[in-house]
């Protein structure tokens, strides 16, 4: 098997340097994730290059890590980034080179761990000007699902008034999407209750909007009672979908709606909802990219809108924590941290220099 050198000469400007893997490997192996160098791309068509400045890291990035066939060139991983325009396809019209974007790229392409990275112009935006780009990097993947899922998927009306009185149960509220989806949940006028198990995760989702917390490791039920909720009209699930799968179908009002970012190789029992005439929904943020759908686009409208909410102050970054250099070692930190279940926010690496 031919690799690609581990190291760059760097009079020649037509490779760049990148994190990428020859085989699905545990995180603890030095060899999941190495340092590379790779043909530089060229942008045509829709696509734009984007000389990249800050990349974050979500679930999506260590699951593709782990599984799947060896490769026969190194796979790049990495799903959010911000940067800016380094050169624009003949077909493009929404960017020119110099602006500053932020995106969340598409799971067909290379990734986003490299110097440089191609992307098509219809899911990319202008970054929120108030952020810096290690900030930005923070918001596409999780800003783009919550906003799908509860939009698109669930049907929510971006309205305070319609969803008076309306409820929104998130649960994993603590983590990358969990932060962004309560503080649109929040903005929309409904009541939020986001599942938490520790202190620093309660307090955590309290401070991103939600009204209450309640614990996912014990039974929704009794604590929607106590806090004086039989059920709830909405649930938005971002952890272990066939864990709690039927204290989901318990506690979802008739006619409500369960939306789901986590896949499972079990077997969910869909009749259980009938009942009451309850919808289950799937939201797969790669969707449009993958299938280059129609309504691409909407995933730059989408993007543009929430760096306006952000820029307006109302809506917040979830950045924690920062490594600076993107390399095989970072990377590896990341992938652990996101593994080891505690992370909070989001976890971002920003380029040196």
């Amino acid at each position: 098997m031919i690799k690609y050198n581990h190291k760059k000469d760097d009079t020649m400007s037509n490779e760049m340097k990148a994190v990428g893997l020859y085989k699905h490997l545990p995180i603890t192996d030095e060899e999941s994730l190495i340092d590379v160098t790779v043909p530089k791309p060229t942008a045509s068509g829709h696509d734009i290059l984007v000389r990249v400045k800050a990349v974050s890291v979500n679930p999506v990035d260590t699951k593709v890590r782990a599984n799947g066939d060896e490769e026969d060139e190194p796979k790049i991983l990495g799903y959010d980034a911000s940067g800016v325009v380094e050169e624009v396809g003949d077909d493009v019209s929404l960017f020119q080179v110099g602006d500053e974007v932020y995106y969340a790229g598409s799971v067909a392409r290379p990734g986003s761990n490299s110097e440089f990275h191609l992307v098509d112009e219809r899911i990319v935006a202008q970054k929120p000007y108030t952020l810096s780009h290690k900030e930005a990097a923070a918001l596409p993947l999780t800003s783009l699902t919550s906003w799908e899922a509860l939009f698109e998927r669930l049907h929510i009306p971006f309205n305070q008034t319609a969803n008076q009185g309306k409820t929104i149960l998130i649960i994993g509220a603590a983590g990358g999407v969990g932060s962004i989806a309560t503080q649109l949940a929040h903005m929309a006028g409904l009541t939020v209750i986001g599942t938490a198990s520790r202190e620093e995760t309660i307090t955590w989702t309290k401070n991103r909007g939600a009204h209450y917390t309640i614990n996912h490791h014990h039974s929704f039920g009794p604590q929607l009672e106590e806090l004086g909720m039989n059920e709830v009209d909405y649930i938005f699930c971002l952890s272990s979908t066939a864990q709690h799968w039927d204290e989901m179908v318990n506690v979802i009002k008739p006619q409500g709606k369960i939306c789901s970012i986590v896949e499972t190789d079990e077997n969910l029992n869909l009749s259980a909802l009938q009942h009451k005439s309850a919808t289950f929904v799937w939201e797969f943020m790669f969707t449009r990219p993958l299938f280059q759908t129609e309504d691409m686009r909407e995933q730059h409208n989408i993007l543009s809108h929430v760096a306006k909410l952000i820029d307006e102050g109302e809506l917040t970054t979830t950045l924690t924590k920062t490594l600076t250099g993107l390399n095989a070692k970072n990377l590896r930190e990341a992938h652990a941290t996101l593994e080891s279940g505690k992370m909070i926010g989001k976890l971002v690496l920003e380029q040196e220099g």
